[in-house]
């Protein structure tokens, strides 16, 4: 939509974010100037303001949302590709996994989890306060994240409590600044603490404002079916990682059988949704380290 229709529309949470609420129940990142991403300390602590941006004209939601597998093979090589599941296709590495927990042996299992499917959002975000970075204040950039953020999006939306009222947290004039809060915890980037401002727009100069909704990126490319290999691609990238005597007997025998045609997860282990990952703390800790994805990246592109 054009940025008249955009302001006219202000403070409204229109039918798609809705739907997209109420279901709530590539490029990658690696080398990619246009992401940003938090700076912490040599604690893991960190802190800065972010306002999620409202989608450009040609997209449908504010955020473009798909999986990925990322682990190290008995060779020692890497496997860091985006899932076909995202595509609503199969996907080998997911059919492997759900073949290794169905054998109900718990070491199988645990190869299962290793390699399960994890979950990723992108949005156009307008840094507003960057203090180790202050360079990247004003600017646009593409943001990363997991489901614990996206969760506290949703609830933004759509609020628990009578006396909360809804926001669109990607309204340029009625939404609201992200302060986000992170801790190490178990060893991981925890978020909890993350939370949205009061209402406010995000400057009071529309022409500041369009300028900013001009230099939003599509989110097209990251669920856009050319960006992301073909099954025969994968499944010869994932046998590569495993190596001809890689892995369990179980796993070589799941390769060479023909593939069942009936729907599957990962495993029970599988986040499927955001509730899903604030209710198992090891997943959420997953999908929520943001600067996972392009360390496996890089040990991808140098093996």
């Amino acid at each position: 939509m054009s940025f008249q229709d955009l302001k006219n529309k202000a403070g409204a949470i229109d039918s798609n974010l809705q739907a997209a609420a109420s279901s709530t129940t590539e490029k990658k990142s690696y080398g990619d100037d246009r992401q940003w991403k938090p700076t912490v300390d040599k604690a893991g602590n960190g802190y800065a303001v972010i306002r999620f941006l409202p989608a450009v004209e040609g997209d449908d939601l504010p955020w473009a949302k798909y999986w990925d597998h990322f682990f190290q093979g008995p060779t020692g090589q890497w496997y860091v590709e985006k899932s076909l599941t995202t595509l609503g296709k199969d996907d080998p590495v997911s059919e492997m996994n759900s073949k290794l927990w169905n054998t109900g042996i718990e070491s199988d299992k645990d190869i299962a989890r290793k390699r399960k499917r994890r979950l990723h959002y992108v949005s156009n975000i307008c840094v507003v306060s960057d203090p180790e970075n202050p360079e990247n204040n004003g600017k646009v950039f593409l943001y990363t994240y997991g489901a614990k953020i996206f969760e506290k999006i949703m609830n933004s939306m759509q609020p628990q409590y009578e006396d909360e009222t809804a926001v669109n947290p990607f309204d340029l004039w009625k939404g609201a600044n992200f302060k986000m809060k992170i801790a190490q915890v178990a060893g991981f980037r925890n978020y909890d603490r993350s939370e949205f401002g009061g209402v406010e727009a995000l400057n009071a100069d529309d022409t500041v404002l369009e300028d900013i909704y001009n230099k939003e990126y599509s989110l097209k490319e990251f669920t856009d079916p050319s960006t992301y290999k073909t099954y025969s691609e994968l499944n010869l990238k994932l046998t590569r990682v495993l190596g001809e005597d890689g892995g369990t007997s179980e796993e070589k025998t799941a390769m060479a059988e023909s593939i069942d045609d009936s729907p599957f997860n990962d495993s029970p282990n599988d986040v499927q949704d955001p509730v899903a990952v604030a209710a198992d703390p090891v997943a959420r800790a997953d999908s929520d380290n943001d600067d996972t994805m392009s360390y496996f990246a890089k040990l991808a592109a140098e093996a």
